[in-house]
């Protein structure tokens, strides 16, 4: 077919984005993740869901099974959000740690999946019980990058924390000229198990201020903080106000700081931050295009003190990015012969733009479309086409919601019997 190139009117956009960040110490999921996913806030409409998690269950007899079979926790994600029109983007596992990105369907054209990376730094830098994941995506043009990490553990190891933090940043850069160096990118999205601790107070000091919810003195005191004041880098990273009490270490199934014998001091060890590109300062009587229109606005920082499977509590942020689109169509339009019955075969009419390479490996797959009927009387199931790149190995072009007839109508023939019309 000719090749099309429609034109669209390029307007700000505001996309609504949820980051999850927990530590689940090889538990299963619970029965309920409505709070975590915030699927009872009628004041949000969400785009798409970030979620990271750390110390899955890694064991060989997991890993093994997770290999042949989807994990427990991507299949309850799965399940859940499914119903709500979301689709899973892309994912990336590395032993215990796990991201996952899920995003409504209309997105999808728009997303561009470029990597997936795995950086271990565990034992020497080879084992992956510690290091990050990352995944590496055009999202309406821009260049977005999106890490889940676990750092080294305990109090003193502040500078290997450092130090891994850096290593997992060098490691993401890439080879290929046209795409940028990771601090060149629009926005990195960076979250995990940390490990940050408090310094200098006692156990005694940080429990009675977390009791009387003083969190200034504690806010001093924290390693991420006092790093970020002197890193000039790291001070790049923005985060929101710890407004909630440190989520480490709790005793499993309970709300209550460790009783154990060993008694470790809570710490604020998981957390999100982000990162915007640097714009650059342009000379004083040199005339400059404005830079395009992309921001980020933190709505909630909050943790889930409610989940009690782990010794971590669940941390997420919603933020509002606002962007104005640099890519204002999709590459491929989709658009299905009607009628469509069950019993004939369907015809599929598709064009594409000018700068679209085609392969012989690209599919174009029929989804069933999960939405929840309110009007009884509304009985057709409705159904996407989805048009994917082996090239570009994402999704990129994508159908309205349409309906397919479950059988075809039947008319009276002239001996009363059954005739099928279609």
């Amino acid at each position: 077919m000719a090749a099309m190139n429609p034109q669209t009117e390029l307007t700000v956009r505001t996309l609504s984005i949820h980051v999850v960040t927990w530590n689940v110490a090889s538990a299963a999921p619970p029965p309920d993740l409505s709070d975590l996913l915030q699927l009872n806030n009628l004041n949000l409409n969400l785009d798409v869901y970030v979620i990271g998690l750390q110390e899955m269950n890694c064991g060989i007899m997991s890993l093994l099974s997770d290999t042949a079979f989807e994990d427990p926790w991507s299949s309850f994600f799965m399940d859940v959000l499914s119903p709500l029109s979301f689709v899973k983007v892309s994912s990336v596992r590395m032993q215990g740690l796990l991201l996952l990105i899920f995003a409504k369907y209309q997105h999808l054209p728009f997303i561009q999946i470029l990597s997936t990376k795995s950086t271990p730094t565990g034992l020497f830098g080879y084992w992956g019980n510690k290091g990050g994941v990352k995944i590496f995506l055009k999202f309406y043009g821009y260049y977005v990058s999106i890490v889940n990490c676990h750092l080294p553990p305990h109090v003193a190891n502040n500078d290997q924390r450092l130090e891994h933090f850096d290593r997992i940043l060098e490691m993401q850069n890439f080879e290929a000229q046209d795409v940028p160096n990771i601090l060149d990118h629009d926005l990195i999205l960076w979250f995990g198990d940390m490990n940050f601790r408090i310094e200098d107070f006692g156990l005694h000091f940080v429990r009675e201020s977390i009791k009387n919810r003083c969190y200034g003195d504690l806010w001093e005191k924290d390693q991420l903080s006092i790093a970020k004041r002197h890193d000039p880098l790291l001070r790049e990273f923005q985060e929101g106000p710890l407004l909630f009490p440190p989520t480490y270490k709790f005793d499993k199934n309970s709300s209550n700081y460790d009783t154990s014998e060993k008694k470790r001091k809570p710490a604020w060890t998981d957390r999100i931050l982000w990162r915007l590109k640097r714009q650059p300062q342009a000379a004083i009587h040199t005339p400059t295009l404005s830079a395009p229109h992309f921001t980020l606005f933190l709505r909630s920082y909050v943790s889930h003190m409610l989940y009690s499977v782990s010794d971590h509590k669940p941390v997420t942020s919603t933020f509002d990015l606002e962007l104005k689109p640099l890519v204002s169509a999709p590459l491929i339009t989709l658009l299905p012969e009607s009628p469509c019955t069950a019993e004939s075969d369907m015809l599929i009419s598709y064009s594409l733009t000018a700068d679209f390479l085609s392969s012989p490996w690209d599919w174009i797959g029929l989804y069933k479309v999960y939405i929840d009927i309110s009007d009884i009387r509304e009985t057709e199931d409705q159904f996407l086409l989805f048009y994917y790149s082996n090239n570009l190995h994402s999704v990129v072009g994508i159908s309205t919601p349409f309906k397919i007839q479950p059988r075809s109508f039947l008319a009276e023939g002239p001996l009363d019997e059954a005739q099928p019309q279609i």
